[in-house]
């Protein structure tokens, strides 16, 4: 029993030993201590040579511009003026009407009415107006003689200029018969048929001036400020034409329920055969500011999750710098994104700027970049 008690207490202090005492660690026969792999800039184009210790970091050097900043307008075609032509006389239609679609010019005859009586009126006013004059006449003879009185003789003055306002005003309703075009455009609207009854204020037709047309739209009343009557303008229809033209028109109060701004611009007249009511998306010049025009694909977050992108500073040292979104370009030979946020000429990190951070340290010598 008790050789079992010692065999125990010898395990016990053999165990508290082997777990107090520190144990040596395996020295590896070959004691190399494994470098940092070193990152390298180069610029965009060029072969970065084989070396698998190296990380690859891409740049570009970028340099400041001019950009016309627009300002982005949804809106429609719409023509100069459109307005529907009234009968100002009434009676019975005579003669074919305009046809729909046809282009006439100012003056031009869209309906005409019948004579009926007032041919016959006129033809009684004039009579009317030469038995004035002829009293007028023998009145005023007889009150040089001293034989009429100044009351007889305003009397027919006043029954002459009577007379002569019945002839005027039956010259007008034999012109009136023809219901003619106000201005050049496109008869739009036919509203009539030839033996057709109209009355005071009837259509006759509706003429449309196409010549300039309109782009309309309503500007938000942040961007109002920033535009100008005479300001160039582009525009691509929903049909996919691409306009231009220049802003005429910019309200001075704002719409009630958008609290946006009306706008309208002046399609350049070489620009032919725009239907009214297309859809368009219209972009305003505003202003010219300095910014930077880079890949987008060099837009990145910081840990804030604001966006910016990352150049190489003085000593080869990364640097973030936010930037602000202004614009697209569009172009397929050399698309990228406009930012402001940046100061003259930098080294953008275009590719790998996941690699690496803020304050890092790069190897470049930049000779590329000058």
């Amino acid at each position: 029993m008790k050789n079992q008690h010692i065999v125990s207490a010898v395990i016990l202090i053999a165990v508290v030993l082997w777990m107090v005492v520190p144990q040596s660690a395996e020295v590896p026969a070959d004691d190399t201590t494994v470098s940092a792999s070193t990152v390298m800039v180069v610029p965009e184009g060029q072969s970065p040579g084989e070396n698998p210790g190296t990380f690859i970091v891409r740049a570009a050097r970028i340099s400041s511009e001019i950009y016309g900043q627009k300002i982005r307008v949804r809106g429609r075609t719409q023509a100069y003026r459109h307005v529907q032509v009234r009968a100002e006389e009434g009676g019975r239609v005579v003669g074919d009407p305009i046809q729909r679609g046809a282009r006439v010019n100012e003056g031009d005859l869209l309906c005409e009415l019948a004579v009926d009586n007032r041919q016959s009126n006129l033809q009684e006013a004039l009579s009317r107006q030469e038995q004035a004059e002829f009293e007028y006449a023998a009145s005023v003879d007889l009150q040089d003689r001293g034989l009429q009185s100044d009351v007889v003789v305003a009397q027919l003055k006043a029954a002459l200029a009577s007379s002569k306002a019945a002839v005027s005003r039956a010259e007008l309703a034999l012109e009136k018969i023809k219901i003619v075009a106000p201005f050049d455009g496109i008869v739009e609207t036919r509203d009539v048929e030839i033996g057709d009854l109209l009355n005071v204020g009837a259509v006759c037709a509706s003429v449309l001036d196409d010549s300039p047309m309109l782009l309309v739209g309503l500007v938000p009343e942040h961007d109002i400020g920033s535009l100008s009557v005479g300001a160039e303008v582009s525009a691509e229809l929903l049909s996919g034409e691409l306009v231009s033209g220049v802003v005429s028109y910019l309200s001075r109060a704002a719409d009630a329920v958008s609290r946006s701004y009306r706008i309208e611009v002046e399609v350049d007249p070489s620009f032919e055969n725009i239907r009214e009511g297309i859809t368009a998306e219209i972009m305003v010049n505003s202003a010219d500011i300095v910014a930077h025009m880079i890949p987008s694909s060099a837009l990145t977050l910081d840990d804030s999750g604001l966006i910016g992108v990352k150049t190489i500073g003085p000593g080869n040292i990364i640097e973030f710098h936010n930037v602000n979104i202004i614009g697209d370009n569009t172009n397929a030979l050399n698309p990228g994104v406009w930012v402001t946020g940046l100061n003259g000429t930098v080294n953008l990190v275009t590719l790998g700027q996941e690699v690496v951070f803020p304050g890092q340290q790069v190897e470049s010598n930049f000779d590329w970049s000058r």
